[in-house]
This record gives structure tokens, sequence and C-alpha cells, in this order.
């Protein structure tokens, strides 16, 4: 078992949703955690305990601009003693609309911001990871990786490329002791999208679509990813862990 102690894992997106709860259950497995988003506030439950608040900070950060992201890293290496030993890509982007008219600037914006981030937030991750023991890199990817989904050429293009970037990484970066891995989640319920998902025909669909019987809570998510950098497998890198409750599999 890894010594939660031993380091700081930085979390993309972190303010909020999924990202918030990583961070907060990282944090409450002992790790310490950057959070990193956009608007660089800290999310409001790890303020719930001074144990927490010491473990935790918020750090601004554009993760698709170059500048932004080595001036965070800059300032998290200088934050604690501690090393930094994991990451989670978790900061994106979804725009849809129909692919005949859909304006290549919002598709470029999409790429940048879902997949061209992974390799600039990882590249400047890789060199405190090179050498850290487990060190392990989390991103964020989605269902719709796989499946064709009208309307959203440019969002399952930028997932399909986390997996391909996650496997790439995975096989170039084991030599130096840094496994990849690719969390892929389906339909999740978050404070931005719990109204559609519980109180429109989508959620009734939903419900009757997913074999688990509706959309998932980002406590599925944030559990697993967790588990991944608590409980280290040294051979298993390089996958995409679909957590969608089946509906992806589903008939």
């Amino acid at each position: 078992m890894l010594d939660p102690e031993s380091g700081i894992v930085v979390v993309t997106g972190a303010s909020r949703g999924i990202g918030a709860s990583i961070s907060l259950e990282l944090a409450r497995n002992g790790f310490h955690v950057a959070c990193l988003s956009r608007s660089g506030e800290i999310p409001s439950k790890l303020n719930e305990t001074d144990e927490l608040r010491d473990r935790t900070s918020a750090f601004r950060c554009d993760i698709t601009s170059e500048a932004s992201v080595a001036e965070a890293f800059s300032a998290v290496s200088k934050w604690s003693t501690q090393r930094i030993v994991g990451l989670v890509n978790n900061a994106g982007l979804h725009l849809q609309g129909p692919s005949a008219a859909f304006p290549i600037g919002d598709f470029d914006r999409v790429m940048r911001t879902n997949a061209t981030s992974v390799l600039l937030v990882s590249q400047a991750a890789y060199p405190h990871l090179r050498g850290a023991e487990n060190a392990l890199i989390v991103n964020i990817g989605s269902f719709f990786d796989k499946l064709g989904v009208k309307g959203n050429a440019a969002y399952c293009a930028s997932k399909a490329a986390v997996g391909a970037i996650t496997r790439c990484l995975a096989v170039e970066w084991a030599r130096d002791g840094i496994r990849v891995m690719n969390v892929a989640p389906g339909y999740i319920e978050t404070d931005l999208n719990r109204d559609d998902l519980n109180d429109s025909p989508l959620g009734a669909y939903l419900k009757k679509r997913i074999p688990t019987g509706g959309p998932g809570e980002v406590s599925d998510i944030s559990k697993l990813v967790s588990m991944l950098f608590h409980s280290p497998q040294p051979y298993l890198t390089g996958e995409t862990l679909y957590i969608d409750g089946g509906q992806g599999i589903a008939l």
C-alpha cells in the first residue's frame, strides 16, 4: 500500500464537480492535494476540517496555456516539502452541435481543452514524477470515446484522443516508473446537470437505458481514482476503465 504521506497529487478542474470530489477523496485518504482550476478556488468541502485544509491548496491555472501550467507547477513544488507523485487530468469542456455546421473554432477549443491539455499538463508533471515511487497519472476520459453520438463529434473525438494519449504515455514512461490510466465515466450527476438528469425526458430515458438503473454519482468516480492511487498495481498501466453502469455495452 502506498504511503499517502509521501507526496502530492495534482488535480486539474478541481474547483467543482468530479474534480472537487476527487480532491476531497484523496485528501480524506491522507494525500496532499494541489487543486488547479481557472478560478483558483478551493472546493468548499475541503474547508470542513483543519486536517483537510492542511492537506490541500488551490492554484489558479489555465490548462490550455503552457505558461500558466508551468507557473502552477512551480507554485505547487514550492507549496510543500512533499514531492509530486501523482496527477489527475480532470479538467474538460463539452460543446455540442450539428457536425455539418459545428464551428471549427469550437472544435479546436474542445480538443485543446480535453486532449491537448492532457499532454501539456503531463509534460509539466513528468520531471516531478520521474523516479517517484509508484508515480501515477489518471486521465478522466468518457465512455463517449467509443460511441457515435449525434452532435458530439468534438467531444467524442477529444475523449478518444485521451485514451490514445494514455496508452502512448504508459508505454513510453513505464521505464521511468510512471503508470498512466484512463478512467472513462458514463453519465454522472453533478450540481451542474442534476436537474437535467432527474426532471427531464433525458433522466427518464437514462433510468431505463442504464442497466444499473440511472446515472452515477461523483463519488463513484472519486472512489475509483482514489483506489488507483491508494492501492497501486505496478503491472496495471495504459488501460481505460469504463465506469458507466454498463450503458456502453448494453444492447
